[in-house]
């Protein structure tokens, strides 16, 4: 871990943009920039679909925290962020690349991530949290990490924790990329960050089907399923309705329990585990309901379990996962830095035998066909001999 001391007081001077003049002057300044930090504050815990709240934004001068539900038109951040010539520095930056691809359909270039940059470099902890206090003795208030995002007015202090998300990113950003040059990671992180960059959002809506995720559902009768199904549905109905997530509404859990316990009325339901006194009294009826549509609905039909893999195809994974452990070890990173489970289920499915082959593998950029490639090869023709 690299370590800097710092005697700064930890007051963050910011600027809070919620007019369109203040958004121009942040513009401005951000396009005249090579290299900007970005961090980002959604509302998932307190609406049915959450949205990007705040845009934080430093400069090596100043920060920014940019109000998006303001009403500003943040479209011109679409040409900033797929810029070549900007660099974008962010912490676990996935997350905040699939939220503004979902939002406002940003795409993105020239990208850094702190988070993979510490793990690249085999920092035993990486949350932001843990590199700032460890790197900059800089503390920051676990208080507002289950914030509301997207109430106003805002606690000025929960905007000042927001403007601390990017604050340290680009000294931070400046110790991170000395290490990585100087221990021969470079390339490797910069193919790290073209993958994060190019994260896409997955859009799931609700589906009668989706009470089957609920923990325990498959363990259930067949009736207690129908039943199960209909409290999901009437949940998301009613979390829909109040523009709040499912479990502000029920929890799991309550809702088997109710699946279970088949309640005859008002007094049966107090009694159910999870169901408080405002439950019953706001939501009493319309489970009474729910439950009686799925005493009489049709019995659900369990998925199809998922397609068993070739055995010869399970073998490769192992294989290559004890390959990827001992280097792993060496290098003293977490397993998934060398390579992730999905690429290994795709060498293993797909047993490239040239490293021409080997670099049509989607996961497996260049770098690591040239690191790695080689002894990926001897992996996959040793199980191939085994298995003929």
């Amino acid at each position: 871990m690299i370590r800097q001391k710092t005697s700064e007081s930890l007051k963050i001077d910011f600027t809070f943009v919620t007019t369109p003049s203040q958004w121009r002057a942040a513009l401005d300044d951000l396009a005249s920039r090579s290299v900007i930090a970005v961090d980002t504050e959604s509302n998932s815990l307190y609406a049915y679909q959450e949205q990007v709240c705040l845009i934080q934004f430093s400069t090596d001068e100043a920060n920014y925290v940019v109000d998006v539900l303001a009403g500003l038109d943040v479209s011109p951040l679409g040409r900033l962020f797929a810029s070549p010539d900007i660099q974008k520095v962010f912490h676990a930056a996935e997350y905040d690349v699939v939220c503004l691809n979902r939002d406002f359909g940003f795409e993105f270039a020239n990208l850094f991530d702190t988070m993979w940059a510490a793990r690249i470099l085999g920092w035993s902890r990486v949350g932001l949290g843990s590199v700032l206090r460890e790197t900059f003795n800089v503390h920051t208030k676990k208080r507002y990490q289950r914030y509301n995002w997207g109430q106003r007015p805002l606690d000025p202090e929960a905007l000042a924790y927001a403007s601390l998300d990017t604050r340290y990113l680009l000294p931070l950003r400046q110790l991170q990329a000395e290490a990585l040059k100087r221990e021969g990671r470079w390339e490797e992180a910069l193919e790290t960050f073209d993958q994060v960059a190019a994260s896409e959002p997955s859009f799931q809506s609700f589906t009668p089907d989706d009470f089957w995720r609920v923990k325990g559902a498959h363990d259930l009768a067949g009736r207690e399923q129908a039943i199960l199904r209909e409290l999901c549905i009437w949940r998301d109905g009613e979390a829909r309705r109040q523009d709040r997530p499912h479990f502000k509404i029920v929890h799991d859990h309550t809702l088997l329990v109710l699946a279970q316990a088949n309640p005859q009325g008002a007094e049966d339901l107090i009694r159910v585990d999870g169901l408080k006194p405002y439950h019953v009294r706001r939501y009493g009826k319309r489970i009474m309901q729910a439950i009686r549509r799925g005493m009489q609905s049709p019995l659900p039909e369990p998925p199809p379990p998922p397609p068993r893999r070739p055995d010869a195809e399970v073998m490769r994974f192992r294989a290559l996962r004890r390959w990827r452990s001992r280097v792993a070890a060496e290098r003293g990173v977490e397993a998934d830095v060398v390579v992730g489970n999905a690429v290994l289920w795709l060498l293993a499915e797909q047993v490239p035998d040239s490293l021409e082959a080997l670099g049509r593998i989607e996961g497996l950029g260049p770098w690591k066909c040239r690191t790695y490639g080689e002894p990926i090869l001897r992996v996959l023709r040793r199980v191939e001999r085994r298995v003929r």
